[in-house]
């Protein structure tokens, strides 16, 4: 409103200026120094208000992209600046309505006045347009980052709606082939409704958010497309994951039925201690046997009516079943395979422990006159364990189960020992 008022005054200036009678003397010098002081002014307030204009572009850019708190700032101190700005082109705008300086009998002491007052507003005027100015250099950073996201707007829309229609295209493609695709076809579903938001636009939602919805649609639909690409070779694949895994469990039951022949050997040869621990591995390898083959045909049912999901879970039971019907079936035999051999020499085992445990006393002496207690004494310790145990093979039934286990044991305490050497000296500076 105050504006106009002075565009008025402005032009009113400029048409007087043309058709003014003018007068000599000091009172008409006067007069030309205060329309002077006026013009400079008006140009002022022009620059100014010019430069107000496009800085609210700005300001409004990054009020629409950046909700930061940097980005709330710029436009809160942008709005102070503009009621700055209002102040000092009120105050010019009186100024101008103040004085005349077209009217005739215009003394010099009226026009020095004027001049006065004039020169003042245009001080003002460019000393707040010196602060937008800065504030304006300022706000770069923030312009530049919200003018990167409107730049990221346009492409980041096009390129979600151009995944959607290629994953609309891959199922078409799958479905045509005879496959349902039930479960992909219900995911694209869900994306129906974000794309309605993504059309709504940036202006009700915001950049920031528009952009990540078309990123997250971006991802699901490209998801959906890859999913329906692979998965007629998903079924095929699954379709030869079945038959081997009937191969595997007919193989697994008829392992299982030699386990038996085995505990038999253990008994006849070796004390109960040495097997007692596998007396239940001949019927639970027939149970899970069975439950395998039961599953691998509720699995064949969902291959054939495409329940992708139950498919891959019962495939997973039936691998763990089937990996623990072959563990118990190996134990059973490797059981055997290795009393047979510690009882054939057990000086083959007692040999390998006290290597491993020499091999870590040289360790500990290295750079040594005297091993470190902490790692003499669980060496020393096994040596007597080895000595322990190999007395324990005399008489008429030793137990060589606990005998293996046992130097098993004792190898483990020696590897922990040279692990805490070995990282002790790692990090030692010296």
């Amino acid at each position: 409103m105050g504006r106009g008022r002075a565009v008025e005054a402005y032009g009113r200036g400029i048409v007087a200026t043309a058709s003014r009678r003018w007068f000599g003397g000091r009172d008409e010098s006067r007069r030309a120094e205060a329309q002077a002081a006026k013009d400079a002014a008006a140009a002022a307030f022009y620059a100014l208000d010019s430069a107000q204009r496009d800085l609210r572009i700005s300001v409004e850019t990054i009020a629409a992209v950046d909700s930061s708190p940097a980005g709330r700032q710029a436009v809160d101190a942008f709005a102070g600046l503009g009621q700055r700005i209002d102040e000092v082109s009120h105050r010019y705008i009186e100024a101008v309505d103040a004085h005349d300086l077209d009217r005739d009998g215009l003394d010099a002491a009226t026009a020095a006045r004027a001049k006065q007052e004039l020169d003042r507003a245009r001080a003002e005027l460019e000393r707040v347009a010196g602060e937008l100015e800065r504030f304006a250099q300022g706000l770069q950073p923030l312009l530049d980052r919200a003018e990167t996201q409107l730049a990221r707007l346009a492409p980041a829309r096009e390129r979600a709606k151009a995944a959607l229609l290629a994953a609309s295209q891959a199922l078409d493609a799958v479905r045509a082939s005879g496959l349902r695709a039930d479960e992909l076809a219900a995911r694209l579903a869900r994306l129906g409704p974000e794309l309605t938001l993504l059309n709504q636009g940036a202006g009700r939602h915001g950049v920031p958010e528009t952009i990540q919805r078309a990123e997250r649609i971006l991802r699901d639909a490209e998801a959906v497309r890859a999913e329906a690409e692979r998965l007629p070779e998903r079924a095929a694949e699954t379709g030869r994951r079945l038959v081997s895994l009937r191969t595997r469990a007919q193989a697994l039951r008829h392992r299982a039925d030699g386990v038996d022949p085995v505990l038999s050997e253990l008994r006849r040869r070796f004390t109960a201690a040495c097997w007692q621990d596998l007396q239940q591995v001949p019927e639970q390898a027939r149970r899970d046997v069975a439950r395998a083959e039961e599953r691998l045909r509720e699995a064949g049912a969902a291959l054939a009516e495409q329940r992708w999901a139950d498919t891959t879970a019962l495939i997973a039971t039936v691998r763990s079943l089937l990996d623990s019907v072959d563990e118990g079936v190996s134990a059973a035999r490797d059981r055997l395979a290795r009393l047979t051999a510690v009882a054939e020499d057990p000086q083959v085992e007692v040999r390998r422990t006290r290597f491993a445990i020499r091999d870590a006393q040289r360790l500990a002496m290295e750079g040594r006159s005297v091993p470190d207690p902490r790692h003499a004494r669980p060496l020393d310790a096994a040596v007597a364990r080895v000595d322990r145990a190999l007395a324990g093979l005399e008489g008429r039934h030793p137990d060589y189960w606990h005998f293996l286990q046992e130097l098993e044991e004792v190898r483990a305490s020696v590897a922990r020992v040279v692990g805490e050497i070995r990282a002790e000296r790692a990090a030692s500076p010296g």
